[in-house]
């Protein structure tokens, strides 16, 4: 059991430590501190559903409606391509750019970016649903696999949101706003783009 869990643990780290739209947006949550155990609990939660859903064996949700895969790879894309405008905005003002402590809007938009970028990322599917659910059936104790790889997921994002707080130092100076919305910007049309191209 112990042996499951600690594989898990490691492939679910492995697969989410990736810079992707879902942990650029907890880290811009967390350096504003702005609805932080809010956000990494959507996200954490999340990963749970997908991951539960893989090991018990719906990852052939792809094969019963093709379509699925083509719809959420469009949505995805559309929404990466309106996010990642915003944040180039974000970083072009300058000025507006959000200071450590300071608000970063509503805690149901919060939530629901959140939501959006975690549900309508086709590669959140391909990595928990299918990946993960696949390299469960290989274990006797598929339950303690989806437990730590569960588990690896509230570690990351957690860290992830109040670990953030550390760099606020540096996050005193608006410039270090633009470039991380600059950044931000750059990961999610680059993951727009993957997601066009791919299909």
């Amino acid at each position: 059991m112990l042996q499951s869990m600690l594989a898990g643990l490691g492939l679910g780290l492995s697969l989410i430590l990736a810079i992707g739209a879902q942990n650029a947006f907890v880290l811009r949550q967390g350096l504003a501190r702005s609805h932080v155990f809010a956000v990494c609990l959507v996200c954490a939660l999340s990963d749970a559903l997908l991951i539960l859903a893989g090991v018990t064996g719906f990852g052939s949700l792809s094969q019963a409606a093709p379509w699925f895969e083509t719809a959420m790879r469009w949505f995805g894309a559309a929404f990466l391509l309106w996010y990642g405008a915003r944040s180039f905005l974000a970083a072009w003002r300058g000025g507006e750019s959000l200071k450590a402590g300071a608000s970063a809007g509503s805690l149901r938009q919060a939530v629901l970016t959140c939501l959006a970028l975690t549900w309508l990322n086709p590669h959140v599917y391909l990595d928990t649903v299918v990946l993960l659910g696949s390299v469960s059936a290989q274990y006797d104790h598929q339950a303690g696999f989806a437990a730590g790889a569960m588990a690896g997921s509230f570690l990351f994002f957690f860290t992830l949101g109040y670990g953030a707080r550390l760099l606020a130092p540096v996050f005193a100076r608006p410039r270090a706003w633009q470039m991380l919305d600059a950044g931000i910007g750059v990961v999610m049309w680059a993951i727009a783009a993957k997601l066009i191209l791919g299909a």
